[in-house]
């Protein structure tokens, strides 16, 4: 138990952080993407469909890595139910890179209306990989058309 004691509090914690991402940051990515786009109005519910489904797989996987940790506490590190919560992980992990790749085109479109100075002066933003992906793509985008030139 003592082993990984750790690693199961910082699964919690990571938990509890992700929760409150769902819960604070999420709805205010859909309200953003609905500012961005007022004529398109299915936008918002499809980004927070795609965020929040993306959320079921990720809890799984860390339920999954729970069981992980509880199976080393019990010396059974290498049996096959530690074999099945890897490939459980390894599915999860395939599911929510699935349902981002799928949702690409409303980041995508959420981009073309960004600039830079809309992502600095909102400082919430820079704390979320999908704003920091968004400024990069922004980035290529005109460093691409600065060759051009």
């Amino acid at each position: 138990m003592k082993e990984t004691l750790f690693l199961k509090l910082t699964l919690i914690f990571i938990g509890i952080m992700v929760l409150a991402l769902c819960i604070f940051l999420v709805p205010k990515i859909g309200n953003f993407a609905a500012e961005l786009y007022p004529d398109l109005s299915y936008l918002k519910p499809l980004i927070l469909i795609d965020m929040y489904a993306a959320a079921i797989p990720f809890y799984i996987a860390l339920y999954q890595s729970f069981n992980l940790l509880s199976y080393i506490d019990k010396k059974q590190a290498f049996s096959e139910l530690s074999v099945k919560a890897l490939k459980n992980i390894k599915f999860c992990a395939i599911t929510i890179s699935t349902l981002y790749l799928l949702g690409m085109p409303l980041y995508y479109l959420m981009s073309k209306k960004l600039t830079l100075q809309v992502l600095c002066q909102s400082t919430w933003l820079l704390y979320s990989p999908l704003w920091w992906s968004l400024f990069l793509l922004l980035f290529f985008k005109n460093f691409y058309k600065m060759l051009l030139i």
